[in-house]
């Protein structure tokens, strides 16, 4: 019975000397086994979701380049059939039985010219076209070696679609041109009637090969231009060994329009992704190499296995020391941190060891000196960083038709309308002389309406059908509001509203003082928005903005909200004019309650 009672008596001292200890030990057993397995789950789903990424990130920026192309080819195409109509370049293909050889020279000068002209103004996509009268067996052209006509070479080469060389021979491995043939025939681009006009358009491979590089710079891939049976137009540092394989493989496939696999080359991982071109019927293709990006993401992961097991090592060796050497000095360092949230900055901690808590209480000590002040500081630099705010959101609202003004007066001047350069320039001056000013943040609402009448007295001038209406109250005109702050949603209502239809014109703009908000109105009768449309760009205001969103409704938004407080905003519904309505709401008080915010009815 003793001896039982003595060995009950040992194990229980034992048990209270290595108690904590064998907690500790536990404890990082414990921490570290959950740790690996959610690391473990977390690593493989983040290696899922960036190799798809990558693979979504790939295929549209290569649809991005090849639409690129195919724009510049649009253009091309766009201006062939303009050219082709131009009365120059139907003189040129006439009978020219009046004519003199003088009239013949400048007819082909004057055609010659727009070609040149045209191809300047595209100088990053340089164009050869040619100009060929089957009328009068002639032909010109913008390049520098003169153009012959031919006969044949016009027939076979009516395809009407773009084609990869004219038929002539080039050496093997050269790289050709891109060509395209359209007749003035209605309805058949690929025949020839004896008296038609035909306009060339081709480019070099070299445009490609300047988009790719460009495409290159930006990425991970190496891009280049295929068609099966054709030499591929590669960038200028293509790797040729890793093209010529990825070509061997893809010469044995059947490429979609959009094509997306993951190929093993030089015994290495690569994604090889592929957008077909509609216009020239090649592919874009990009190959990355998946082990060099994500190989860093393995690595990484072998790395944290590593570093698992040495902090398992070390943290089983330093359990005894942190037992007796960490605990105290840790509950005094929090008895001091929570006698400073409480907001008792004189607090202080002694410390008797000379040991490495001696330093972070003293560290501690100089932290509760310093917090008073700190705390003072940051709210000056917030005040100092929300003026900041609110300049650079009203810098960035700039007029943006003074070009077209300056146009108008010169347009009215050389009719000789005195009257309306005389008023142009008196409001556009008045304009200006308003928007530079910016000594001051705020203005009263009655310089805004001036300001608002200048600006539509000129849109009045440029365009007839415009009339407008302003009707606020006397009382509202007093308020102090930012500078520029009706501009840019009158400004939208001008282009986005009347200059969307050829029958709407009217534009009102009224206000009122309601429960203690002051609520200016914008209509238009343009073509306005839809419910779905409308909701959308409420939801836009509160978001941060977009690189797809325009800045002038979002940026005054924005000045509301600093100027005035977040019961403040804008607002766009549908107007009673039958186009499109924009609020501009502000709180004179901003501790009342706004009894009608459509945020909180949840009208959005």
């Amino acid at each position: 019975m003793e001896l039982r009672r003595g060995i009950e008596l040992i194990k229980r001292r034992m048990s209270s000397r290595f108690s904590l200890f064998a907690k500790m030990n536990g404890l990082i057993v414990i921490l570290f086994i959950p740790i690996i397995l959610v690391f473990t789950y977390s690593n493989r789903i983040a290696f899922n979701v960036i190799d798809k990424e990558l693979q979504a990130s790939n295929i549209k920026q290569l649809s991005f380049l090849s639409s690129q192309i195919d724009s510049r080819i649009n253009q091309m195409m766009d201006f062939v059939m303009t050219f082709s109509k131009d009365p120059n370049v139907q003189k040129f293909n006439g009978l020219n039985i009046w004519e003199d050889r003088y009239d013949r020279m400048q007819t082909r000068y004057a055609v010659q010219e727009k070609m040149v002209l045209q191809s300047g103004i595209m100088n990053i996509w340089p164009v050869k076209y040619t100009v060929y009268s089957q009328q009068n067996k002639e032909a010109i052209s913008n390049a520098i070696r003169t153009s012959e006509y031919d006969e044949n070479y016009l027939k076979r080469n009516m395809t009407g679609k773009w084609t990869y060389g004219d038929g002539e021979t080039v050496p093997k491995g050269d790289l050709k041109s891109f060509y395209w043939f359209y007749t003035d025939s209605f309805g058949q681009q690929d025949t020839l009637s004896g008296s038609n006009l035909v306009v060339e358009a081709s480019f070099g491979h070299e445009n490609i090969q300047n988009m790719l590089d460009t495409y290159k710079a930006g990425g991970q891939g190496d891009p280049f231009f295929y068609h099966k049976g054709e030499t591929p137009i590669l960038n200028r540092s293509a790797s040729t060994q890793l093209s010529s394989d990825l070509i061997h493989y893809l010469d044995g496939q059947s490429l979609a329009d959009t094509m997306q696999k993951v190929v093993r080359l030089e015994n290495k991982n690569y994604l090889v992704s592929a957008v077909k071109s509609p216009l020239l019927d090649w592919h874009l293709v990009d190959i990355v190499p998946l082990d060099q990006i994500l190989g860093r993401i393995s690595f990484s992961r072998n790395l944290f296995y590593l570093s698992m097991v040495l902090l398992f090592v070390v943290g089983i060796s330093s359990s005894v020391l942190l037992y007796r050497n960490v605990q105290r000095p840790i509950r005094k360092l929090i008895r001091g941190l929570q006698s400073v949230q409480r907001g008792d900055f004189s607090v202080r901690i002694n410390a008797n060891a000379h040991n490495e808590f001696s330093f972070l209480f003293y560290r501690f000590n100089d932290m509760s000196q310093q917090i008073q002040g700190l705390i003072e500081n940051v709210l000056n630099e917030r005040l100092r960083a929300r003026d900041a705010t609110l300049k650079q959101l009203q810098a960035q609202i700039n007029p943006h038709f003074l070009y077209n003004c300056l146009g108008y007066i010169v347009n009215m001047a050389q009719m000789k309308n005195e009257e309306a350069v005389v008023s142009m320039a008196y409001n556009l001056s008045a304009y200006y002389r308003y928007t530079t000013r910016m000594e001051r943040e705020t203005a009263s609402l009655d310089e805004e309406i001036r300001l608002i009448i200048n600006y539509l007295d000129i849109q009045k001038l440029r365009n007839g059908r415009i009339e407008y209406h302003i009707d606020i109250p006397e009382e509202l005109m007093n308020q102090q509001v930012p500078r520029l702050l009706l501009q840019p949603i009158v400004e939208n209502a001008v282009i986005h509203g009347v200059g969307k239809s050829y029958s709407s014109g009217e534009i009102r703009i009224s206000g009122e003082i309601v429960g203690g908000y002051c609520r200016i109105y914008i209509d238009d009768d343009g073509p306005g928005m839809t419910e779905d449309q409308q909701k959308a760009l409420n939801h836009k205001m509160r978001e941060p903005l977009q690189e797809k969103m325009g800045c002038g409704l979002w940026n005054t938004n924005q000045r509301i909200i600093h100027q005035f407080g977040d019961n403040s905003y804008l607002y766009f519904t549908k107007s009673l004019l039958g186009g499109f309505r924009t609020e501009v709401i502000w709180e004179i008080n901003s501790g009342e309650e706004h009894r009608h915010h459509p945020f909180i009815q949840g009208d959005m």
